[in-house]
């Protein structure tokens, strides 16, 4: 039966464990990016607009378990380049998961087992959905695609006409722009407002 522990502990999944497990997941996208000479990186967290922007973090306004890599290029791109950086999360969210597990099994942090279980078991789920070949929303490959793809054929695979990991510049654009139609909806309301 449902009670009021499994109510806190789902919130503390929502809202702390997942979050986490998805901005690791999104960080493992730049740590391997790095190796390979990334160009303008940016790591965006949450959905709207802009709280703050420190460096290549970008903070949204509603926090939940969207976030998102974006970058403008590779200075050395490769083959190789791209399998290692559609592997980063997978390979991120693997070492967290078996290094917390292997912990755990070991009594480090016994009070607090649970959350670190079920934060081992976001970090696998996340590994299952990235390496298993599959397509995902609109027909989109997932990680396991991409890298199937490159090692069978030798070529980046895209079904959309929108990219896998978009461009930071790109990105920035889109924001700014939709930021000015939110301003204009603003003014317009006030004037509105304003003539009653």
């Amino acid at each position: 039966m449902f009670g009021l522990a499994d109510l806190l502990s789902l919130t503390v999944s929502a809202f702390i464990i997942l979050p986490v497990v998805i901005f690791l997941r999104e960080s493992g996208y730049l740590i391997v990016s790095w190796l390979f000479g990334v160009i303008n990186p940016r790591l965006t967290i949450g959905s709207g607009p802009r709280v703050r922007k420190f460096g290549m973090l970008d903070i949204r306004k509603y926090y939940h378990v969207y976030s998102w890599f974006s970058y403008d290029g590779l200075k050395r791109e490769s083959k190789l380049a791209y399998i290692c950086m559609y592997a980063g999360p997978i390979l991120t969210n693997l070492s967290i998961a078996l290094l917390i597990n292997f912990l755990v099994a070991n009594g480090w942090a016994e009070d607090y087992e649970t959350f670190w279980d079920r934060f081992v078991f976001y970090a696998f789920y996340y590994v299952l959905f990235d390496i298993v070949p599959m397509k995902t929303v609109n027909g989109k490959p997932n990680n396991g695609m991409i890298i199937y793809e490159m090692i069978r054929y030798g070529r980046r695979v895209d079904f959309n006409t929108e990219s896998f990991l978009p461009a930071t510049s790109e990105m920035e654009e889109e924001y700014q722009e939709q930021m000015k139609q939110i301003e204009e909806i603003k003014k317009e309301r006030e004037e509105e407002e304003h003539g009653r």
